[in-house]
């Protein structure tokens, strides 16, 4: 890793980083183009798809219940077979040609190939997610990292929140030209696909990039020998299985409550469906804006659980306030915005820190199945929570998974600590602590050699 390091300088390093920062763009941007398009697949005045609204969620459950596994084995095959630049590539692909068919079958109107389309789309994309968390610990490690891992994020919800701002004109747009509902759908989904071509650019240049690196500091000399075994999970340390509990209990407060957050708004405070659109948009657009900046914040201070830690008091206060007062709903967004921005910028990173580098897209495969188990059962629970008790219960649900996130968080930060660990130390005394592993390794190496030297002598005399 020091030799990467060292060959690559700042710009070189920056500028693949545009490109891994784009290599996610179009997956999220296209994730929710039916929800950006929602009426138009729908409302059966104004379309020829005839599609219900339990079909319709359908496109969305086809994308989350496969990859409960499929991020796990994705990562897997990034560690042990494929390798970081051919998964990026085989797993973009799939994302593309998930997106392609899609638009072909809402062109011709076949739901049961829309269905296929988004199944295939997300065992591109979610797995995708593993290789690009993949190349950032490669690039950056013991550098830029959290800043890194911010500004991944933050272009995602760049791409999540450019869709709703354009699907609608580009299919008005295709309404004054082409006749018939599934036709224009289909053709603006076509559109939409062209973010995922120049993502699929993106990963051949970086591919690219990363294999003349390698070649220059002879990079695969030196990798670890270990074989990735699919059984290496239940090796994994207990300071990782905590983080990943924090991720999925802090995720449900989020990514449900955003995917309900217009009738949130609309009911609590009687705002038009314009209106909840837009503060809705609010928490992606902040935490597209903030999470770079956390990220710099954390890479200058380290001290990662402290700040994952603030940023979940201040999600439990936020969701209080839209929950239970009739202050600005605005306020609360705001600080859901910040703190969500704050977290994910420091708890990705850490998992670099606790696994060693050839598992990472292991580790990184199960992070992302089991979010996404958790968030598919906490979309179930809070469908029956508003259909049955409404929006009251419902924050308190969101803050009850908050408190439990809150409570595994202290328990890191308490087993860290206890293992002399580096999760929340500043940036200086990592590199000390590291430094110091590394002089007792270096010592112990010397002792045994030491020892070895005197027997070989003694056998020889013999």
């Amino acid at each position: 890793m020091s030799l990467i390091l060292k060959f690559l300088g700042t710009a070189h390093r920056f500028i693949a980083l545009i490109f891994m920062c784009f290599l996610g763009f179009g997956s999220y941007f296209c994730y929710d183009n039916p929800s950006a398009l929602k009426e138009h697949f729908t409302n059966h005045s104004i379309n020829s798809l005839n599609i219900t609204d339990n079909e319709y969620t359908g496109l969305y459950s086809i994308y989350s219940w496969p990859n409960v596994i499929m991020c796990f084995i994705g990562g897997f095959l990034i560690d042990r077979i494929l390798g970081i630049r051919a998964g990026t590539n085989i797993f973009m692909g799939f994302t593309l040609l998930g997106q392609l068919i899609f638009s072909f079958a809402t062109l011709w109107n076949q739901l049961w190939l829309m269905y296929i389309g988004r199944f295939i789309f997300g065992i591109g994309a979610e797995s995708l997610a593993v290789a690009q968390n993949n190349y950032a610990v490669l690039w950056f490690k013991g550098k830029e990292l959290n800043m890194v891992f911010g500004l991944q994020l933050s272009f995602a919800r760049v791409g999540s929140t450019v869709n709703f701002w354009v699907m609608e004109p580009v299919y008005n747009w295709l309404s004054e030209r082409v006749v018939g509902g599934n036709y224009i759908l289909g053709y603006a989904l076509l559109i939409a696909a062209t973010t995922c071509l120049l993502s699929m650019l993106c990963s051949l240049i970086l591919g690219a990039m990363d294999k003349r690196v390698e070649n220059l500091t002879n990079r695969a000399d030196i990798r670890t020998t270990d074989i990735v075994k699919i059984t290496d999970v239940k090796d994994f340390k207990l300071t990782f299985w905590l983080l990943t509990i924090i991720c999925v209990t802090y995720y449900i407060a989020i990514f449900p409550f955003i995917s309900i957050g217009q009738g949130f708004f609309i009911t609590r405070f009687n705002m038009t469906d314009t209106e909840a659109d837009r503060i809705i948009s609010l928490i992606y657009l902040i935490s597209g804006v903030g999470s770079p900046l956390t990220g710099i914040l954390l890479d200058k201070t380290g001290l990662n659980v402290f700040w994952i830690f603030l940023s979940m008091i201040i999600t439990i206060i936020s969701h209080t306030l839209l929950g239970f007062t009739s202050v600005n709903p605005y306020i609360g967004v705001v600080m859901l915005g910040i703190s969500y921005s704050g977290l994910a910028s420091g708890l990705w990173p850490m998992v670099s820190l606790i696994i060693p580098e050839h598992q990472l897209g292991t580790a990184f495969g199960v992070c992302q199945s089991l979010q996404n188990l958790g968030l598919a059962v906490a979309l179930i629970i809070v469908g029956s929570i508003i259909e049955n008790w409404g929006y009251r219960l419902l924050s308190e649900f969101f803050i009850f998974s908050l408190m439990l996130s809150l409570a595994t968080t202290g328990f890191l930060l308490l087993l860290d600590k206890h293992e002399g660990g580096i999760l929340n130390l500043t940036p200086g005394g990592r590199k000390r602590y590291q430094n110091q592993l590394l002089n007792d390794v270096m010592e112990r190496q010397r002792i045994l050699t030491a020892e070895v030297l005197p027997n070989d002598g003694n056998d020889q005399e013999s």
